[in-house]
């Protein structure tokens, strides 16, 4: 066997697109959208890894933010319908 040469260099991973995909899957619904997008910026500048982390992290975030507003609109409209 012959020299193969050093092992790759692996840019490390975002720790604010780890913290937003983490409270995304726990369904805390702003705090993923604040970090996604301020990881998104930070991997942007510095080419970290972890820009799949914060994408789903922000999607997630939004989907959850979309569910309580529509489960608020439905009990409103319960709520005024006199149900």
């Amino acid at each position: 066997m012959g020299w193969v040469g050093p092992p790759p260099i692996v840019a490390p991973t975002n720790v604010l697109a780890i913290i937003s995909l983490v409270s995304a899957l726990i369904a805390i619904p702003l705090l993923p959208v604040i970090l996604g997008h301020l990881s998104l910026g930070q991997i942007n500048r510095t080419g970290e890894g972890g820009r799949g982390m914060a994408i789903a992290g922000l999607v997630l975030g939004y989907l959850s933010i979309a569910g309580w507003f529509l489960l608020f609109l439905l009990v409103l409209a319960v709520g005024l319908s006199g149900i």
